[in-house]
């Protein structure tokens, strides 16, 4: 490891129990800061009231948290109304005014998120968590909150592979970041070798900066906005919190392969560092991805990639007209 990447583990990695509630008030107050939590979510209706309902009533009723919105992404299911019903805000993605045409993916459903809230400092935290506290969201804030020089937070946890795992206490998941995401960064971005979980989708981040990074539209965003991030401010801008164990749902190897292309396509953006990245323009909004599978007729079948990146925010006026509302 670089003495430079190890520097920065030893000074900007934190754990969620090294901050309590009445702290992270008091730092809030202090900053005048206000806090917004986005949870984008699509068919977790098995999981999504209670992941509202736990930081609605411990960390919205404190105080803690201004605004608790969900991003519902084209579900089928009943997410939205057992959102609604929990206590959180919702919005339809693609019903989320920008000026610009809705596309599918998670990066999508957090860059609108933009839209619609107006914290100072907006925290993710995905729908499908089966086995996590609100210390999730208390970890997150605290390296924020203490630091005003801190713009951007990785969460990092023991991924839960399955029941047996969970039960054996033993991480397992996490295979894209340790097969994709992981040889990536230590081949092109060694410096960064100490964050644990590139792909974390728990973080959060500043709008003050948030609103000047491009999204990819699908799962490259979490990857994205580390690398620009240190490309604009350098890696003393980040920190990563241990925020413990966690337990959520996981994808088949098919679907994992369409993700990995999508970080490897936000990566290959991203390698000349002389220049801030370009966005990827709707014409050539989707890459193909070609799968063997015996069950499909012909054996072959194509899937596709989102590998569209949204502009930065600030340069929309239906964003700066919100700004100005």
């Amino acid at each position: 490891m670089q003495l430079s990447a190890r520097r920065w583990f030893d000074t900007h990695t934190f754990s969620a129990t090294d901050y309590t509630i009445e702290q992270l008030l008091a730092a809030k107050r202090e900053q005048g800061a206000t806090v917004s939590v986005v949870i984008p979510a699509r068919n977790e209706a098995a999981t999504v009231a209670g992941v509202v309902t736990r930081i609605s009533q411990s960390l919205v009723k404190g105080g803690l948290v201004d605004e608790l919105v969900v991003i519902d992404s084209d579900s089928t299911d009943e997410t939205a109304a057992l959102a609604a019903g929990a206590g959180a805000k919702v919005f339809a993605s693609a019903g989320v005014d920008t000026g610009l045409k809705s596309l599918p993916g998670k990066g999508e459903a957090l860059w609108r998120s933009l839209f619609v809230t107006s914290g100072d400092i907006v925290a993710f935290i995905d729908a499908d968590l089966t086995e996590w506290g609100a210390h999730f969201v208390t970890g997150l804030l605290g390296p924020m909150l203490l630091d005003e020089k801190t713009l951007l937070v990785k969460g990092f946890y023991d991924r839960l592979f399955d029941s047996a795992a969970a039960s054996a206490g033993a991480p397992q998941g996490g295979r894209v970041t340790e097969l994709v995401a992981r040889p990536l960064i230590n081949l092109h971005w060694p410096a960064l070798v100490g964050i644990i979980q590139p792909l974390a989708g728990e973080w959060a981040i500043r709008r003050s900066l948030a609103e000047l990074l491009p999204f990819p539209v699908g799962y490259g965003v979490e990857f994205a906005t580390l690398l620009d991030t240190v490309w604009r401010h350098g890696l003393g801008a980040v920190s990563q919190v241990d925020l413990g164990r966690r337990g959520h749902s996981h994808q088949n190897v098919h679907d994992l392969g369409v993700m990995a292309t999508e970080i490897l396509s936000t990566a290959t953006r991203r390698m000349d560092r002389a220049r801030p990245p370009a966005p990827v323009g709707l014409s050539a909004a989707w890459a193909e991805l070609y799968q063997y599978d015996r069950n499909t007729p012909g054996y072959w079948r194509a899937r596709g990639v989102p590998i569209a990146e949204r502009p930065p925010a600030i340069s929309l006026d239906a964003y700066r007209a919100g700004l100005g509302a």
